[in-house]
């Protein structure tokens, strides 16, 4: 299943979660120094930080402005431990799965941490 052909941002949320737990890895875009980042379409003065099921959702993005930044992956125990805890305290929401427009859920860490470790 291509990243765009999810049929709503439920679907791209749940994808996401299923993937993450059976393959214990979450891919984010770096440059080797910085993470890509981008303000909140839909809360206000908010940092968003998005994330990816899978390398291929991930590379999909690295281009125009993101053309810097390359597929990197995350342990699934650092993501939970060191980021979703760290953007909670930072109040920096979390992109899950979004399209090559930018479009994907945009959530609260912990309730992206409640629904990783509920499974």
């Amino acid at each position: 299943m291509s990243q765009n052909q999810f049929d709503s941002i439920r679907e791209a949320y749940e994808h996401f979660i299923e993937e993450v737990l059976g393959t214990e890895i979450v891919w984010g875009l770096s440059d080797g120094e910085n993470w890509a980042t981008c303000e909140s379409e839909d809360f206000e003065g908010r940092e968003v930080i998005p994330f990816w099921s899978n390398e291929n959702f991930a590379k999909l993005l690295c281009t125009d402005d993101w053309s810097v930044y390359q597929p990197t992956p995350i342990r699934f125990d650092e993501f939970i431990d060191d980021w979703l805890h760290g953007m909670a305290e930072d109040e920096v929401m979390v992109g899950i799965n979004w399209d090559e427009e930018l479009v994907g859920p945009e959530l609260e860490p912990i309730w992206v941490m409640d629904d990783l470790l509920e499974e």
